[in-house]
C-alpha cells in the first residue's frame, strides 16, 4: 500500500474514533508491518494537512486524535448548551495537589491543604476518572498512593503532566481573578 494511501486510512480511522488511538492500534489496521518512524512521519504529516482547519490532529497521553481548536467552541456551545461539572474549590486543590506531586497519599495531601480530605473529594475524581490508587505506601498502614490518569491528560490534552503549566503560572493565573 502507497504511503498516500495509508495516510488516508488514518485519518478516516481518527476522524471515526471516539477515543484517542494508540500507535499499536493505528498498526493492526495494515497487513504489512508499519515501522514507527513512517507511521510518526504520516501523523506528522496529516496534522500539517489540518494545520489551517477548524480540527486539529493531537498527540495526547494514550494515543492521537482529532480535537475541534478552541476558538470554534464557542459556536458549537450554543447546539449543545449544557454546562460543564462545576467542581468545589476542595476538589481542584486535592486534584492539583496529586497532579503535582504524584504519588501522594491522603495524609500527604491533608498535610499540604492543612484540612482532613473528605472522602467524596476523592471519590469525586476517581468517578471522573482522573485520579487512580497506583500503589501503597510502605509505612505502618500501608496508605494508598494516588497519581492521575491518562483520562486526565486526555481531558486536558496533555502527553505526560510535564506538560502541566508551573505552579507559579498558576498562582498568577489565581491571583489576577481574585482580583477581578
Amino acid at each position: 500500500m502507497k504511503p498516500s494511501q495509508i495516510k488516508k486510512v488514518l485519518e478516516a480511522a481518527l476522524l471515526a474514533a471516539r477515543e484517542p488511538l494508540a500507535t499499536y492500534e493505528m498498526k493492526k489496521m495494515f497487513d504489512e508491518p508499519l515501522a514507527n518512524e513512517v507511521l510518526r512521519k504520516l501523523l506528522d504529516e496529516l496534522r500539517a494537512d489540518y494545520a489551517d482547519k477548524p480540527v486539529e490532529l493531537l498527540q495526547l497521553a494514550s494515543g492521537w486524535r482529532f480535537r475541534t481548536r478552541a476558538e470554534f467552541l464557542p459556536y458549537l456551545e450554543r447546539m449543545n448548551p449544557e454546562k460543564p461539572p462545576k467542581y468545589s474549590r476542595a476538589v481542584l486543590e486535592t486534584l492539583a495537589i496529586i497532579a503535582y506531586r504524584q504519588p501522594v497519599t491522603r495524609g500527604d495531601i491533608e498535610e499540604i491543604r492543612g484540612v482532613a480530605v473528605n472522602s467524596n473529594v476523592v471519590k469525586t475524581l476517581e468517578e471522573r476518572g482522573w485520579i487512580d490508587v497506583v500503589g501503597h505506601r510502605d509505612t505502618p498502614g500501608r496508605p494508598a498512593l494516588l497519581a492521575t490518569t491518562r483520562q486526565f491528560l486526555d481531558d486536558l490534552g496533555l502527553r505526560s503532566v510535564s506538560e502541566l503549566p508551573p505552579l507559579e503560572q498558576i498562582s498568577q493565573t489565581l491571583e489576577l481573578s481574585n482580583e477581578k
